[in-house]
C-alpha cells in the first residue's frame, strides 16, 4: 500500500513510526511564542470583548501593530520584511494567537500571515510581491482568500467565477463566498475559471485589489460564533486587473490552491492545539477551586480521569501535528497527512471543549467564560478549511479504498 508516497506491503504501518527526524521547539521557538503572547495580552486582549460585541475586529490597526513588531511575516523571506524562518517558527505564532480572547481575531490573523499569502511568496513575480507581499507583511494592507463560492464551498474544483483575457487585462465575473477579512480587505488572493479545460487544469490565481470598480462587498454574514471576524460575500461585476496579476503560470491555479491549504491546515491545528492547552488549563484551575459536596470538583474520580483522557489525546494530537512540520521541512508530501491532522484536530477541538465546558456547569452556559466561548468557536473548525468528510475522503484516497480508487 502507497501511503504518504511510501510503499508497504500488507496491513498499514503506523505513520509516526516512519519519521527520522522529531521536531521538538527550541528555546528559540518558546521565545519567539512567549514574547507574542505578551504583546497579545499588552495590546490586543484588552479591546477582545469590545470586537466580539461589535462582531469586526479592527484589522488595520491589528495587523499593523503586529507587522510593526514583525509577526505577520514570520516564515516569510526577509528581502520583503519577513523574519525569514520555516514553518515551525509560524506554527509557534499560531499557538500563540490561540492566547488571544477573541478566536475570531485570531482566525482574520491566521488568513494573513498563511492563508492567503503562501502561493504569493512560492509563485509570485517580483513585482506582485512588492506590490502585495510586502505590504501584506508591513500590516499596511489587509488580505483575504477568495475560493468558496454560493455552491462551491469544499469543492473547490466546481467554482464558477471567470476570469477571461482581454488585451493586457483580465475581466472577472462572479462571486465569493464565506471571505474572512472580505469586508475590510485591500486586496484577495483569488481562484478562477481561466480556461475552458479540465477542472484541475483551468483555473489561475490572481491578485485583485479591493477597491477595483466592479468589486463589491455585498453583505457580511452574521455568524454563531467568530463574532469578531468579519466574513463577507463578494461579487466581481466586469472587473478589470492586469494580466501581469497572475500568481504563477496560468492553468496551475488549482495545484497551488491545494498546496495553500496544506500550510492552512497546519496552522490551524498549532492554533487548536493552542486553544486546547488553554481549555484544559483553565478547567483545571476552575475545578480545582470549585466546591461541590464537601470537596473540589477535580477531586471527582470522574472529573480528573476524563481530563486525563483528554491530554492524552490532546498529547496525540501534538505528536501528529509535529510530524506534520517534520515531513513539510522534509520536502515530502504531506497531503495525506495533512488531512488527518486537520481531521483529528477539528474533532478533538470540539471534544475537548464540550467536555471541559460541562464541569464549569451553568457557568459554562454563560458567555463570561473563556470556555464557553471556544466551544461556540470550534464549532467551525470541522467545517472551514475543508470539511471533516473532505479530509475522509482524501485519506481513503490514498489508503486506496474509496471507489474508484481500488485497483
Amino acid at each position: 500500500m502507497n501511503v504518504l508516497g511510501r510503499q508497504y506491503s500488507g496491513a498499514m504501518r503506523p505513520l509516526l513510526a516512519m519519521s527520522t527526524r522529531y521536531f521538538t521547539p527550541t528555546t528559540e521557538h518558546v521565545a519567539l511564542r512567549e514574547n507574542l503572547i505578551k504583546l497579545i495580552d499588552t495590546e490586543l486582549n484588552p479591546h477582545c470583548e469590545e470586537w466580539e460585541r461589535e462582531k469586526r475586529f479592527p484589522a488595520h490597526k491589528v495587523f499593523k501593530i503586529l507587522g510593526d513588531a514583525g509577526y505577520l511575516g514570520i516564515s516569510k523571506p526577509e528581502e520583503y520584511g519577513g523574519m525569514g524562518l520555516d514553518i515551525s517558527y509560524e506554527a509557534m505564532g499560531a499557538e500563540a494567537y490561540a492566547h488571544l480572547n477573541s478566536a475570531g481575531a485570531g482566525m482574520g490573523i491566521g488568513v494573513q500571515c498563511d492563508v492567503a499569502t503562501p502561493a504569493l511568496m512560492n509563485y509570485g513575480s517580483e513585482d506582485l510581491k512588492e506590490r502585495f507581499l510586502r505590504p501584506t507583511i508591513s500590516g499596511d494592507y489587509v488580505a483575504c482568500l477568495g475560493v468558496s463560492e454560493v455552491g462551491s464551498g469544499s469543492d473547490v474544483a466546481s467554482i464558477k467565477t471567470t476570469a477571461k483575457r482581454d488585451g493586457n487585462d483580465w475581466v472577472i465575473n462572479g462571486g465569493k463566498m464565506w471571505t474572512t477579512n472580505g469586508a475590510q480587505a485591500d486586496w484577495m488572493c483569488m481562484l478562477a475559471n481561466t480556461s475552458q479545460g479540465p477542472v484541475h487544469k483551468n483555473k489561475s490565481l490572481i491578485c485583485v485589489p479591493m477597491d477595483t470598480p466592479g468589486v463589491k462587498v455585498h453583505r457580511t454574514i452574521d455568524k454563531m460564533g467568530m463574532h469578531a471576524s468579519d466574513t463577507a460575500e463578494i461579487t466581481l461585476e466586469d472587473v478589470r486587473v492586469p494580466h501581469d496579476f497572475l500568481i504563477g503560470e496560468e492553468g496551475k491555479g488549482f495545484i497551488y490552491q491545494m498546496k495553500q491549504f496544506q500550510n492552512e491546515r497546519i496552522y490551524m491545528a498549532a492554533g487548536i492545539v493552542g486553544a486546547l492547552d488553554r481549555c484544559m488549563e483553565a478547567t483545571i484551575e476552575y475545578c480545582a477551586q470549585r466546591k461541590a459536596f464537601g470537596q473540589s470538583i477535580l477531586d471527582n474520580q470522574y472529573v480528573h480521569y476524563r481530563l486525563a483522557e483528554l491530554q492524552t489525546e490532546l498529547e496525540c494530537l501534538r505528536a501528529l501535528y509535529y510530524k506534520c512540520i517534520d515531513d513539510h521541512l522534509a520536502g515530502h508530501d504531506i497531503t495525506a497527512l495533512a488531512s488527518m491532522l486537520k481531521l483529528k484536530s477539528a474533532r478533538l477541538s470540539r471534544i475537548v471543549t464540550d467536555s471541559c465546558l460541562q464541569f464549569w456547569g451553568g457557568m459554562g452556559f454563560t458567555d463570561d467564560v473563556l470556555v464557553s466561548k471556544m466551544f461556540r468557536d470550534s464549532r467551525l473548525m470541522s467545517i472551514g478549511g475543508g470539511a471533516d468528510e473532505i479530509m475522509l475522503d482524501v485519506i481513503c484516497k490514498f489508503m486506496g479504498t474509496s471507489p474508484g480508487s481500488r485497483s
